[in-house]
């Protein structure tokens, strides 16, 4: 079946909303009081993200299933993906971004209302803040974990590679086991937003949301998980063009 390009702008906006909302779910039962996963720990948290992901994926299939602002400019950046798609997928991620935080609240709500002794907690629940504030080495780890995660999903999509292991260009499944293995190995300093519509669009909601206690949404830092990921996304579609 043919799509239309408002079709699949609807698919990446509920395929986000259904990342950020289980992504940013997990990160609200590991964090907040009274919740029976508090203190799961950041094993859980990883693996939740890549199930997460794996979701999205798999609701929103008919776009590509990009989800992330960052993944649409880099295909596009390597030939793979329209140009003139590039804006619509964009803003359909950052609202199913907002959308997905704003129901991570709703389903929460009395565990937000019982954890006011710790803002930052509640804003780590929706959006990243780094574990050491140190922005040129956060921006540098964002561009990192961005890299790895853009320019693997682009060879993924080689004839090679889908040969081998029988998917399209965004397979849910090894998607899965990348997301995973980045929040194990290169989320600790930051988190690994890699997606501004994970990211921004919830630290946006934050900031409007009626959360008692909230302290600011942490705007000093919030151009860290956008600028980036745009930089780790420019650099895996370059070395992919170089090398492919």
């Amino acid at each position: 079946m043919e799509y239309t390009l408002l079709q699949k702008c609807v698919f990446e906006l509920i395929g986000t909303m259904v990342l950020v909302l289980m992504g940013d779910g997990v990160c609200a039962a590991c964090t907040l009081n009274k919740s029976k996963a508090k203190d799961a720990g950041w094993t859980v948290i990883s693996l939740a993200w890549g199930f997460a992901v794996m979701c999205g994926v798999f609701v929103s299939q008919p776009s590509g299933s990009h989800l992330n602002p960052a993944v649409s400019l880099g295909l596009a950046l390597a030939g793979s993906f329209e140009w003139s798609a590039v804006l619509p997928y964009m803003i359909s991620q950052m609202v199913g971004g907002f959308l997905g935080a704003c129901l991570v609240y709703l389903v929460y709500m009395d565990h937000f209302n019982a954890s006011a002794d710790n803002p930052d907690g509640m804003l780590g629940c929706v959006c990243t803040m780094p574990a050491i504030e140190h922005k040129s080495i956060n921006t540098l780890v964002e561009a990192v974990a961005t890299f790895i995660l853009v320019y693997t999903i682009l060879a993924f999509s080689t004839a090679e590679n889908t040969a081998a292991i029988g998917m399209g260009s965004l397979g849910a499944f090894p998607v899965t086991a990348l997301i995973m293995a980045l929040g194990m190995s290169l989320g600790g300093p930051t988190g690994y937003a890699m997606n501004p519509a994970r990211d921004l669009s919830p630290r946006l909601a934050h900031a409007v949301l009626p959360i008692a206690g909230k302290r600011d949404s942490g705007w000093g830092y919030s151009w860290v998980p956008v600028v980036g990921p745009c930089i780790g996304c420019v650099l895996a579609a370059g070395l992919y063009l170089l090398i492919y």
